[in-house]
């Protein structure tokens, strides 16, 4: 059995899928029973657990050979991270008592930088998970390509995207959740011991440039990249109803001036299948339907 976090979402819904593909047993582990059914209906075991709560969390897990662990997004903590700082000591309180075979924490690119930015929050649980008995793997992906979901408007509408990431010209490391869990399903399969760090990312490093051509050729207009000043972000931010900017401001800035890489740059990452313009379509098309 294979207790998955984070079913509803884009990525625990592919490692769902994919063992389920795979005639593997999956317990879907959900915080709305409402939203468990659907997963009940393709023969899953639906079990309810919020993530700040060991006690549900032990149970969600109990009598597991895996486990996929997934924290929801959190992109306006309170300083110091205290929420991912109580996350880091339910979800170890919890792997600890039930003791499964082995767990794949979805974790960021990253992870391992010591300057203060938003995937810092990935730090502080990886360094909770960091001596548990079992098998443990992190799983660190690069920048999710469907970001680009918030492209797709002004793409469309004005030709014109702005740019948090830059120089225009500079590739990142990005990948499809698609890919993500793929790996993340085969990882949970796999026979390991120990402790490992997985790093992954698309079959190409993409620039903002690049993201403006494919939109381009997608949607049959010229679409360029505008760069958003750095001096800007923080009243922008604000306006948008973020009370505390600056994790998110570090983190672009992590991007933009390369201390946020792999540990072993590009030659050390995995690299998936998914190339750019698929998500894009999908992400098109996904706005035609709304």
């Amino acid at each position: 059995m294979y207790a998955i976090m984070g079913v509803t979402g884009q990525i625990g819904g592919v490692v769902a899928r994919t063992l389920l593909a795979a005639r593997q047993p999956v317990r879907a582990v959900v915080r709305d029973a409402a939203k468990g059914q659907a997963w009940a209906d393709r023969g899953c075991k639906v079990a309810l657990a919020t993530i700040e709560d060991a006690v549900s969390l032990t149970a969600a897990f109990q009598g597991t050979e895996g486990v996929f662990v997934l924290v929801p997004p959190n992109f306006d903590p309170r300083p110091e991270f205290p929420e991912a700082q109580a996350i880091g000591v339910a979800l170890r309180s919890a792997l600890e008592a039930a003791r499964p075979d082995r767990v794949v924490y979805l974790s960021t690119i990253g992870a391992q930088a010591g300057q203060p930015n938003l995937l810092s929050q990935h730090t502080i649980i990886e360094r909770a998970l960091g001596g548990l008995s079992g098998s443990t793997t992190f799983l660190r992906p690069a920048w999710f390509m469907e970001n680009c979901r918030w492209d797709v408007a002004p793409a469309r509408e004005q030709g014109v995207i702005p740019s948090f990431l830059q120089p225009l010209d500079k590739p990142v490391p990005m990948v499809a959740t698609a890919d993500i869990g793929k790996l993340a399903a085969a990882l949970l399969q796999e026979p390991w011991s120990g402790h490992r760090v997985v790093e992954l990312e698309g079959p190409q490093r993409v620039a903002p440039n690049e993201i403006a051509a494919a939109f381009t050729r997608l949607l049959g207009k010229s679409v360029r990249m505008e760069a958003v000043s750095r001096e800007s972000w923080e009243a922008l931010f604000r306006s948008q109803g973020m009370k505390n900017p600056l994790p998110r401001m570090q983190m672009l800035d992590g991007f933009n001036e390369g201390w946020i890489e792999f540990e072993n740059g590009d030659a050390g990452s995995r690299k998936g299948s998914v190339d750019l313009d698929v998500v894009l379509r999908e992400l098109i098309e996904e706005s035609d339907t709304h």
